[in-house]
């Protein structure tokens, strides 16, 4: 189940009510990799509503949900942030949290989800680690970095400076990445 905070739901209820014959909010989930994901908050007209669509009776307004963002949000929490940053939703969602066995793995999750993920994402683009192996940490890269001119310079340069200065059992960075599979990259 996909809960909304208090604060949530105050904005979504603005909105509502400043839209035209809005009904309530669409919350989508699209599975990019493993364990990445890109959401989707979209008010609905009555005639965007699909027969196939799962409620949630928020405060004071509906929120309708496909069945596969059910499977992929079960557990996430919808909140609304303001800050000196801005402000906008933002999801938190176990899925998309994830955790490692191996301790290696898990520092270079760390640094993925700190320093390289957030960075990626301004370019639309976004990199999973698949495993640990033998001292190589093995990515893909999605999203406006799949099929980027930039990418290598990008994963070299960046990506595994960032792996190596923060985890320095690792010894290369591989790029399990088909960029020849891209759709929309960055440059």
């Amino acid at each position: 189940m996909i809960t909304f905070t208090h604060t949530a739901c105050a904005e979504f209820k603005k909105l509502i009510d400043d839209a035209d014959d809005c009904v309530g909010v669409r919350v989508r989930a699209h599975k990019l990799g493993h364990h990445t994901y890109r959401y989707q908050l979209n008010l609905m007209k009555k005639e965007d509503i699909a027969d196939s669509d799962q409620t949630i009776d928020a405060d004071g307004f509906v929120a309708y949900v496909d069945t596969d963002t059910v499977t992929y949000m079960d557990g996430a929490t919808v909140d609304f942030l303001s800050d000196e940053s801005g402000k906008g939703f933002d999801i938190e969602n176990p899925a998309a949290d994830v955790k490692w066995d191996d301790p290696i793995a898990q520092k270079v999750q760390e640094v993925l989800d700190k320093q390289v993920v957030p960075g990626l994402a301004s370019h639309g683009g976004w990199c999973e680690l698949l495993e640990v192996k033998e001292g190589n940490a093995h990515v893909r890269l999605g999203g406006g970095c799949q099929g980027c001119a930039g990418a290598r310079a990008t994963l070299k340069q960046g990506i595994e400076t960032m792996i190596k200065n923060g985890v320095p059992e690792i010894k290369e960075v591989i790029d399990e990445t088909d960029h020849g599979a891209g759709h929309n990259p960055f440059m």
